[in-house]
């Protein structure tokens, strides 16, 4: 039986293409994850590795790197299905893993998705360090600009004749249009 895994790593990006080349592959059953590679679970990897438990049957990706972490997680994985007699199919590079040829060429490639995964990860620190450098930031910008904390501040620690509060957290963030835990993070700071 021919099993299909694919993964998109971002909410973004869509599985319907894998989906359609794993079923046109001739894929019984198919199982989508949407995860990143390296950092999250996998629970649909985990389903299709319970599906693929017979000699014969087939593990059938679109890419390499849509289903290991590491060229050692893929060796992992190899080896974990090579000892139930499951082969590895991908369908891009053309590996099939039921030959000698066809499990030589996986680790090649392995090697060299890993190999350019760490240079893409070298040139990514890279290029943040040089930004840095230039007094460029990531992330979002800031919800409130320094004239607003100082607003917001003012409200916050305003009293009333009583020598309550003047203004609630709720109410400074409705007048900001921002929610209760950026006013919150903005008072926290010096």
């Amino acid at each position: 039986m021919r099993i299909g895994y694919g993964r998109v790593s971002t909410r973004d990006q869509h599985p319907e293409a894998q989906h359609d080349a794993l079923r046109a592959a001739g894929c019984e059953q198919v199982f989508l994850d949407t995860a990143s590679g390296k950092l999250a679970r996998r629970p649909e990897l985990d389903k299709a590795l319970l599906s693929a438990n017979r000699s014969g049957d087939q593990l059938v990706v679109t890419k390499l790197d849509r289903l290991g972490r590491s060229l050692e997680n893929l060796i992992d994985l190899s080896k974990t299905l090579q000892e139930r007699g499951v082969d590895l199919v991908v369908l891009d590079q053309g590996i099939d893993t039921s030959s000698p040829a066809g499990r030589m060429f996986f680790q090649i490639i392995g090697s060299i998705a890993e190999f350019e995964h760490a240079l893409m990860s070298e040139r990514t620190r890279d290029g943040l360090a040089a930004a840095r450098a230039r007094g460029r930031t990531g992330g979002q910008k800031p919800k409130l600009g320094p004239h607003q904390v100082k607003l917001a501040r003012e409200m916050y620690e305003e009293k009333d004749a009583d020598g309550k509060r003047a203004h609630t957290v709720e109410h400074i963030a409705q007048e900001f249009g921002v929610s209760r835990p950026t006013i919150y993070r903005h008072l926290a700071k010096p």
